[in-house]
């Protein structure tokens, strides 16, 4: 039987496109970790993997320009008045279908530094804010927005919940959880354009993907999604063997020299500083556990920080800040208590060592779709505590300590405990890369195989 063609030239290899829609962020989170190496997977596995993103570069028919400014990292925002003449532009395009540009490919942009964030691409194309103008034009419209693309394929992955449709392929979408849904008050999402979002999405979807059975269960039971058009290919954890495993004596180092901490004399959390990870429960718990190792947060302070942090200052200490425009009480700042330590960002290849060096993870987060800081933990080695609720028992099984992460005297108590037993850490330390693995490649690309020979795709599994 002769192969498929497409303009009249032989196709060996499945199409298989995702968005961009968190890949051109600065600072990467767990659901760019997860498009990142969605892409990287598929690649291995033999897909032509396509990226779309939704980046303000240019559509102009200088293919220079449009591989240039899609790298911008600061491009330079339009006027309010351009940009909501652009917003009613977009969306009336959106309801009838607007064509992606093709970006090229090619090595005038020099890329090398830039690996840890970038996709596997092997066809990029680009509209200029899709992201921002499908969901403002969902909120008008209550429809989904459609994408035609240049280059036929034979299925859009998308990896958030957003309102937009490839036309002429299969559509399937990744939906973490349903934290908006489960846990309104901790997000900022406007729930009933969240929820109109899904509906549609349930209603359209060729396939849903998810991260975790708990995930699952919520989808099913919320959405109303039959549990067969549901696929749980969980994540995968992946760090490179250059920084896994990079000499201790060098990580020790790192770990002194950046941030002048002591290899294992630290606790550790990282992740973004927002309601859900009950960063102000873990801050009480560890003041009321008595430890005298400093707690260090790591993580893009967001909103309700404020509250979330709140116990971190003496209220009763005050220092004058550096000058600055302000006079009077607006220019004192509370003294952070020694014992904290804040860290607003670390790059990722020191992100490594912090971790490694740690003398465990406290994670208690209120609620994750799948937990991916809490096991790229335990693969390297790293004692962690987290929480007893949604997807993370299922991700941590015995390899961690788990506690009520509502509860902060167990949280204090599990502190305690992590503190004074050397071989409880050292149990923890051994267990967590043999769990670790159930997540790697190897296994993460049989889940993807199987999920996506159910919509009629074949890949190496």
């Amino acid at each position: 039987m002769p192969e498929p063609v497409r303009k009249g030239l032989p196709v060996s290899k499945p199409r298989i496109a995702i968005d961009g829609y968190n890949l051109a962020l600065d600072q990467g989170t767990g659901v760019a970790t997860y498009a990142r190496n969605l892409s990287h997977r598929l690649g291995a596995m033999g897909a032509e993997v396509g990226v779309l993103y939704g980046q303000r570069g240019s559509t102009g028919t200088d293919e220079l320009l449009r591989e240039v400014t899609l790298y911008d990292a600061r491009p330079k925002p339009p006027h309010w008045l351009k940009r909501a003449i652009d917003d009613s532009i977009h969306g009336v395009k959106l309801s009838f279908g607007q064509d992606a540009k093709r970006v090229p490919l090619t090595d005038r942009v020099i890329r090398r530094g830039l690996e840890a964030r970038l996709p596997h691409a092997d066809t990029l194309w680009n509209i200029p804010e899709l992201f921002r103008a499908a969901v403002q034009s969902f909120g008008l419209k209550n429809k989904m927005g459609r994408v035609r693309l240049p280059d036929a394929q034979d299925v859009m992955h998308w990896t958030y919940p957003l309102p937009l449709r490839v036309e002429g392929t299969k559509n399937i979408y990744t939906i973490h959880d349903l934290v908006p849904l489960r846990m309104p008050y901790a997000t900022l999402d406007v729930k009933r354009r969240y929820l109109g979002t899904c509906r549609a999405i349930a209603a359209s979807a060729d396939h849903i993907v998810t991260v975790s059975e708990a995930s699952k269960q919520d989808i099913v039971n919320l959405l109303g999604i039959p549990a067969e058009k549901i696929s749980n290919t969980y994540q995968s954890v992946e760090i490179p063997d250059r920084l896994a495993r990079k000499p201790e004596n060098l990580a020790r180092a790192e770990v002194q020299g950046a941030f002048g901490l002591e290899w294992g004399q630290y606790w550790l959390f990282f992740g973004a500083i927002e309601p859900k990870k009950n960063v102000g429960r873990l801050i009480e718990a560890y003041l009321a556990s008595g430890s005298t190792l400093p707690l260090v947060i790591c993580g893009k302070q967001a909103w309700q920080m404020r509250q979330e942090l709140g116990l971190i200052y003496e209220d009763d200490q005050r220092v004058m800040a550096d000058p600055g425009p302000f006079d009077g009480v607006q220019a004192l700042t509370r003294k952070l208590r020694d014992r904290v330590i804040l860290l607003d960002y670390a790059p990722f290849r020191l992100l490594v060592s912090l971790v490694r060096g740690a003398r465990a993870l406290l994670f208690p987060s209120l609620y994750e779709g799948f937990g991916l800081p809490a096991l790229e933990a335990m693969l390297l080695g790293t004692p962690v505590m987290t929480s007893n609720t949604s997807s993370l028992p299922e991700v941590v099984g015995e390899a961690a300590l788990t506690v009520d992460p509502y509860d902060t005297r167990a949280m204090a108590e599990a502190i305690q405990a992590l503190d004074g037993n050397a071989e409880l850490r050292a149990e923890l330390s051994a267990r967590g890369p043999r769990q670790a693995v159930l997540f790697d490649a190897d296994h993460y690309a049989q889940r993807l195989a199987a999920m996506y020979a159910r919509i009629g795709i074949r890949l190496e599994g």
